[in-house]
């Protein structure tokens, strides 16, 4: 345990799963990035390290952080993504214990171990402050050469009839004219629902001729990972019992993500994807969930999907970015190293683009994780 100052103290690796999970389970910001399978599923899980903020003997945030060391070497970087978790159910929020995890975290990875710390908060800039001068005093550079992800969030704490009524009026009749199709929405988190998911999802890949759309393959490991109660939840669209169309998402937390979704020719006639997303809209307003996040927009690349999900965003919701990714280091041996695989890795990525006829599927769907 370590001793900071305000009566707070962090523990570092002093959880296993089932202790990480309880405790993501008490609070609101809690998402997928941050449960133990999805770094397990990406990494060796050794390579995965957790972060507990404790004031007066109660656990107020914590962070995971995904550890990348270069062999034989003390040298690496620790990222976390969408942490630290700070926002407690029960309670109401403390700036304070944001400020504290973020000083912990930078304790421990940067300062003690050495590391490039590199942090994704969930954290948008529709209400920067007083975050950005928070990160910027703990010694945090803001990443201005990445630029931080846009999103559409609906807010789903009015009535079913209201954010009905908000949807785009176009959108609102391919939804009435869906209805009217005689398709069947059934929705779970069985192995058996993903793998039909995924059937339909390869073969849209296949001929839409989508680059880099494997990821589908780590989540499946992540979903069968993950405890029941933080399983994603897979919707299947079905059209005189054949499935047409699929989306899935994650409920962990007050915010439901919409992660993918994949539709085949009959899905498109009888526009299945407007029924798919309004029963997901049901379904997270019924589990007690906030806001639905649509997960990534890119007007300019892919303007079919951004219009598809304005429509649905319509009046219930808003256009935001995150603030931005934060680096800092107290090792400039890891600091050069780090940034020296970081550009051999953009060079590639550029080289690759160059025997590719279409986009890699990060810019269409609007989706990056940088490590």
């Amino acid at each position: 345990m370590r001793d900071m100052q305000k009566g707070y103290t962090y523990e570092v690796d002093s959880v296993d799963k089932e202790q990480w999970y309880s405790i993501i389970n008490k609070f609101s910001d809690a998402n997928i990035y941050q449960t133990w399978a999805y770094d397990e599923a990406r990494r060796a899980p050794t390579s995965i390290s957790h972060i507990i903020l404790k004031k007066n003997n109660r656990v107020v945030a914590i962070a995971q952080a995904r550890i990348i060391n270069f062999p034989f070497l003390k040298i690496g970087i620790a990222y976390v993504r969408w942490g630290p978790m700070w926002r407690p159910l029960l309670s109401e929020e403390n700036v304070e214990d944001f400020l504290q995890a973020i000083r912990a975290l930078r304790n421990e990875y940067a300062c003690k171990r050495g590391l490039l710390l590199r942090i994704y908060p969930l954290l948008y800039n529709d209400c920067p402050e007083p975050f950005l001068d928070l990160m910027k005093g703990e010694g945090f550079n803001l990443l201005k050469s990445k630029q931080p992800d846009r999103t559409l969030a609906i807010d789903l704490n009015n009535s079913l009839d209201t954010l009905r009524n908000g949807l785009k009026q176009k959108w609102r009749n391919q939804l009435n004219a869906a209805e009217r199709n005689g398709l069947e929405i059934i929705n779970g988190h069985h192995v058996e629902l993903f793998a039909t998911f995924e059937n339909i999802y390869q073969k849209m890949v296949e001929r839409k001729n989508f680059i880099g759309a494997g990821s589908i393959n780590v989540f499946r490991l992540i979903q069968n990972k993950l405890p029941d109660d933080f399983k994603l939840r897979v919707f299947l669209c079905l059209y005189k019992g054949e499935p047409c169309a699929g989306a899935i998402c994650s409920s962990i937390g007050k915010t439901g993500i919409y992660l993918f979704g994949a539709t085949n020719e009959t899905a498109l006639k009888n526009k299945a994807s407007y029924l798919i997303q309004w029963k997901i809209v049901e379904f997270l307003k019924n589990q007690g969930c906030n806001y639905y996040d649509l997960h990534g927009i890119n007007p300019e690349n892919n303007p079919g999907t951004y219009i598809f999900k304005a429509g649905l965003c319509g009046k219930n919701g808003r256009d935001i970015r995150f603030i931005g990714y934060f680096e800092t280091c107290t090792n400039p041996v890891s600091w050069s190293f780090v940034r020296f695989g970081i550009l051999l890795k953009v060079v590639y990525s550029k080289i690759e683009s160059l025997f590719n006829e279409v986009r890699p599927y990060r810019q269409i769907t609007g989706k990056t994780d940088i490590l």
